[in-house]
């Protein structure tokens, strides 16, 4: 399987993996690799790096949005074998080592199986390697609470919830906000489609996941690259607020039980 490799802007590429998606900011030589999609995407990260003209080579960090399976597959691998380093928030660096996981349990999933798209959803993520040991060796805080001196100029923004230290990224001179799980467009385990928050059995604290939509309300921007899902383009406010107004909705998904 290929990924779908998109330019949605320029110097700007959003990829679409097996589930997940990872963004790639380019300027002259240089790539940012913001998230890597499962372990078993490597070759389809490795792909659309060279599709977009680039190389691991030329990756100058890794930037992670959250610890998860799905968004660090890769990190380890780039980290170790092209000495790329790959930057978290501070709260999330822990979690990069497995220290602890945040991550849904099987319980969960099981408690869950019954409603539509989760049973797929949890095969593809097995096969994929959502349960491997992915841990990053040596992950690093960002080296600056502003823009980073990077391609693109990503600004890290905490959006605490989904994990202890998500985040997404905002490029506030292109208008986009690169959302991670903070806010999806989509999920194979959801019957929504456009801005939503993704069922609850994902997120570690849901009250903090709602509140951190807020934060993204304030972010200007015109063009929402999501975790999950396709591109959004309008106000990255509306598409916050669109996502607090169905929290309440049961249609939303999948509760969370523990």
């Amino acid at each position: 399987m290929r990924a779908d490799v998109r330019q949605v802007a320029d110097g700007i590429h959003l990829v679409h993996g097996s589930n997940t998606n990872w963004v790639i900011l380019s300027e002259g030589d240089e790539l940012t690799l913001i998230d890597t999609g499962y372990p078993g995407d490597r070759q389809q990260v490795l792909d659309s790096l060279a599709a977009v003209g680039g190389s691991p080579e030329a990756v100058a960090a890794v930037l992670i949005t959250h610890a998860h399976n799905d968004h660090l597959g890769s990190a380890e691998f780039l980290r170790c074998t092209y000495d790329t380093p790959v930057y978290l928030h501070e709260a999330e660096v822990p979690h990069a080592r497995r220290e602890f996981l945040h991550q849904v349990t099987i319980g969960q999933v099981a408690a869950n199986s019954w409603r539509p798209g989760v049973l797929p959803w949890a095969v593809h993520a097995l096969r994929s390697g959502g349960t491997a040991k992915v841990p990053v060796g040596s992950p690093e805080t960002f080296p600056a609470p502003g823009p980073l001196d990077l391609p693109g100029r990503p600004v890290p923004v905490h959006t605490p919830g989904h994990t202890d230290g998500h985040v997404a990224f905002h490029l506030p001179d292109a208008g986009v906000v690169i959302s991670g799980d903070a806010l999806v467009t989509g999920h194979p385990t959801s019957r929504l489609q456009g801005p939503q928050l993704l069922p609850d059995m994902f997120h570690h604290e849901r009250a903090r996941a709602i509140t951190s939509l807020d934060v993204l309300a304030d972010l200007a921007g015109d063009l929402l690259l999501p975790g999950h899902g396709g591109e959004h383009r309008g106000s990255v406010r509306e598409a916050a607020q669109r996502a607090r107004e169905l929290v309440r909705s049961p249609s939303s998904g999948p509760a969370r039980r523990s």
